[in-house]
């Protein structure tokens, strides 16, 4: 597909003007220049040309805001001058597999001053003698070469780190968790005392309420036995006046 094509579908009815990354990979420059792309994509912070066809770089359009820049696999000898003019906020610039034979040709990246890391892998200019050495000492605003600083050590990768993060989690965190803990326990303790304090008063209290009625019941048999004390008192008493009327008739 050629590459104006591609870049029109890439935008997918958005403005250009909206468009912050743009990748057309893969796809066909008629005549070895940037095509389709224009100075209207004035946020694209994110550009990947890999693998077409591109013998230059000095169509591209001014890109203010473009930090990262892949063209890798492409035939690009020099020219790599217009960088520095068109996209002065280059921190990511990949080069690999392009025809880079000569120091001199990276050059013009010394005005790239925001350019941390820049990748040459598969370039005959990696083949030189003290090539690390020569492009670090060329181009001091670097911190990374094909993947690496000075002292060897591999560039970081950002996504993992934030991964580990997260799944670390901040420090202290550890720390609130066994205290979470140990107030969880501590409060269920004071739950568990609580209801069995509860339990106990609940049980006094239902003591208390069948010793009451314990009482009401002897007060009841007191009451019916007074009752029935009087019942037999009038009895007697009654018996005694008739056999007193008795006496009286004979």
């Amino acid at each position: 597909m050629e590459m104006k094509k591609r870049i029109s579908l890439e935008l997918r009815n958005r403005n250009p003007a909206e468009v912050a990354e743009l990748v057309v990979d893969n796809c066909r420059s008629s005549d070895g220049e940037v095509e389709g792309l224009t100075e209207e994509y004035t946020e694209l912070e994110i550009l990947s040309m890999v693998n077409v066809g591109l013998t230059s770089l000095s169509k591209l359009p001014s890109l203010p805001k473009l930090r990262k820049l892949e063209v890798s696999d492409n035939t690009i000898s020099g020219g790599l001058d217009t960088l520095a003019e068109k996209c002065p906020n280059l921190t990511y610039l990949n080069l690999s597999g392009n025809k880079i034979k000569e120091l001199s040709s990276m050059e013009a990246l010394q005005n790239l001053k925001n350019l941390k890391s820049l990748d040459l892998y598969s370039c005959e200019v990696t083949t030189l003698d003290n090539y690390r050495e020569s492009v670090f000492e060329l181009l001091p605003q670097l911190t990374y070469l094909d993947g690496y600083d000075q002292d060897d050590n591999e560039v970081p990768d950002s996504e993992a780190d934030n991964d580990e993060d997260d799944e670390a989690g901040p420090p202290g965190d550890d720390d609130d968790e066994e205290d979470d803990e140990e107030g969880s326990e501590g409060d269920e303790d004071e739950v568990g005392l609580s209801y069995l304090m509860k339990e106990g008063i609940q049980d006094e209290e239902d003591d208390g309420d069948y010793v009451e009625e314990e009482e009401e019941d002897e007060e009841e048999e007191e009451d019916g036995d007074d009752d029935g004390a009087g019942v037999r008192g009038e009895k007697r008493k009654r018996d005694a006046e008739d056999e007193g009327d008795d006496d009286d008739d004979e």
